[in-house]
Formats: structure tokens, C-alpha cells, sequence
């Protein structure tokens, strides 16, 4: 079995797996960076901190196919498509497999907002959602229906108000 991979060096080969892709590297960055810090101001187990960090860095591995196949990352497809791709690209990690299974879990389902299971699905629903609001330009009524229907933890919501403070 391969050594555990730290989520750092997970990062740098999912920089290398993104072949260049400035946008898609740095809305996974920016992901990673909201899912680290909800994550641990929310005072996660170290278990879903790594799982919830791992999933922010993959959750749109599959953009890149998504775009060539259907000419569209639509978030349906990039579910249908992320789960093989995330596995595949986790095999060597040496995570436990647990933990791949779930990272596996949240990339496949990282545009379904109900049935949400566990905080992990939570904080990864929550940073994508924040750097999805900037990046397409979230309406005010979108934002303030997302803090009441998505947001859940208490330091989303305090960063979702404190970024998009001037939106309500």
C-alpha cells in the first residue's frame, strides 16, 4: 500500500491532473480554501476535515470531460461522470478506502442538495456555493435563498453574509 497522501500533495496532482486549466484550478483552490476553513471553525473530526478538504480539490473533476462530451458542465452531468473519475484518480493515494468511498460520494453528489447525510456533504455543498455566487454573478434573492435553504453551518452563513454583505 502506498503511503497516505497529505491533502497538499493531492492538490499539486490535482493541479497536474487539470493540464493548465487556470479556471478550473483556481475555482477548486478557492473551493478548498471555504471547505478548509468551514471545516475547521466548525471543529470537524480530523477524518471529515481530510474527507471534506479531498472532496473541495475533486469536486469538479470531471469539468473537463463534461465539456468535450457535452459541451456543458452541467451539474448532473459532472455527478454522473465525477464518480469513476474520482476513483480512478484516488486509487494510488493511499487513503483508506472508507474515506475514498466517501470523497467518491460527495464528487457524485456535489450538485444535489437534499438528503444531505453528514457535515462533510454540508461544507462541501456550502464552499462551492460561495465561490459559485461570485464566479456567475448570484443574484441577491439567489443568495438570500441559499443562506435560508442550503446554509447550515454557522460559519457559512457568517461568510456568506460577510462576502455578499452589499447583495442583501
Amino acid at each position: 500500500m502506498n503511503k497516505e497522501m497529505t491533502t497538499a500533495e493531492i492538490m499539486v496532482k490535482m493541479i497536474a491532473y487539470s493540464n493548465g486549466n487556470l479556471h478550473d484550478i483556481q475555482h477548486f483552490l478557492k473551493v478548498y480554501a471555504y471547505a478548509k476553513t468551514i471545516g475547521e471553525c466548525e471543529g470537524v473530526s480530523p477524518w471529515h476535515q481530510k474527507t471534506t478538504e479531498t472532496a473541495a480539490i475533486l469536486h469538479d473533476i470531471a469539468c473537463p470531460l463534461c465539456r468535450k462530451k457535452y459541451g456543458t458542465t452541467n451539474g448532473k452531468y459532472q455527478e454522473m461522470e465525477g464518480t469513476a473519475l474520482a476513483e480512478d484518480f484516488l486509487k494510488d493515494t493511499g487513503l483508506p478506502e472508507d474515506m475514498i468511498k466517501r470523497v467518491v460520494f460527495l464528487v457524485g453528489h456535489h450538485h444535489t442538495i437534499d438528503a444531505v447525510d453528514g457535515i462533510d456533504y454540508q461544507i462541501l455543498l456550502e464552499a462551492d456555493y460561495l465561490v459559485n455566487a461570485d464566479e456567475s454573478k448570484y443574484s441577491a434573492a439567489n443568495i438570500e435563498t441559499a443562506r435560508e435553504k442550503l446554509f447550515k453551518t454557522s460559519t457559512g452563513i457568517a461568510l456568506l453574509r460577510s462576502i455578499y454583505q452589499n447583495k442583501e
